[in-house]
């Protein structure tokens, strides 16, 4: 039976303009694809995605459940539409207030969100809420970028038990820095979910920054990828001490790279 595996992306292309992450995005899932596995892939509804020319339409059946960060309901809305020339079907998180009407990372002027932190939360919870929804079972779910980065903590603390969860593996790919800010003194506050509790992120700094945000995906993942070309030299070190199995940059011909990896995070399917 082939294995499942889960992409939870910060970018894909064609939606969102072409970069190194944006094009692993759309490729990482249709190599993986190609090669055997049965895929689901998720990115954020980001205000700069054009919903008519990408022909995005809203999944009423998963859309409708409200999200309490920080106290305070946040809608969430499913979309959907297929990648041009491909089969692969993406599922974007949308929120009013979080997405909706905002571009990326950075606003207008160049600005980094206040609410980023807020924001991966949303998606985090958005996208696991959804796969429950599905009734689809991963054997691996693949993390890229800092939007996915609270992913491996929610899937071995407050989603563990979860059937859709119980024995899923966590790979955490890591690229070059996103954030030039950190996300504000709320975020550990703002985590907290289940037995995601605020004391399990005692050891990392108060104010969570790219690198503490990558401190925590590692520490929660089961196997680590050096995905871009230039990944901060401490974090990819951090992986490497944390003992868990490291992919190293396998270069512009991956896709048996990633397999053979999968292969030894998930020696079997799980079932």
């Amino acid at each position: 039976m082939a294995k499942k595996v889960l992409f939870i992306n910060q970018e894909i292309s064609p939606y969102v303009p072409e970069s190194e992450m944006s094009i692993m995005g759309r490729d990482l899932p249709q190599k993986m694809q190609e090669v055997g596995f049965e895929i689901r892939t998720f990115m954020p509804k980001w205000g700069n995605i054009n919903e008519r020319r990408g022909q995005l339409h809203e999944v009423i059946r998963l859309s409708g459940m409200n999200l309490i960060i920080d106290e305070t309901d946040h809608p969430l809305i499913i979309k959907v539409a297929s990648i041009p020339t491909t089969r692969i079907q993406v599922y974007f998180i949308d929120n009013d207030d979080y997405f909706m009407k905002r571009q990326m990372t950075v606003d207008e002027a160049g600005e980094e969100y206040p609410d980023n932190g807020e924001r991966a939360i949303f998606f985090a919870r958005g996208v696991l809420e959804t796969v429950k929804k599905l009734r689809w079972v991963p054997d691996i779910i693949q993390c890229q970028g800092w939007m996915s980065a609270v992913i491996p903590l929610y899937v071995k603390t407050a989603y563990h038990e979860e059937p859709s969860f119980a024995n899923t593996k966590v790979v955490t790919s890591l690229f070059q820095n996103q954030l030039k800010n950190d996300l504000g003194e709320n975020f550990k506050r703002c985590v907290e979910f289940r037995e995601a509790r605020a004391e399990l992120l005692s050891k990392y700094n108060e104010k969570f920054d790219f690198m503490e945000l990558g401190k925590l995906a590692i520490d929660y993942s089961d196997g680590i990828v050096e995905a871009g070309k230039d990944v901060n030299a401490d974090l990819l070190k951090y992986a490497k001490d944390s003992g868990r199995p490291v992919l190293g940059y396998p270069g512009e011909d991956f896709a048996y790279a990633y397999k053979s990896f999968y292969d030894q995070i998930c020696p079997d399917t799980g079932k």
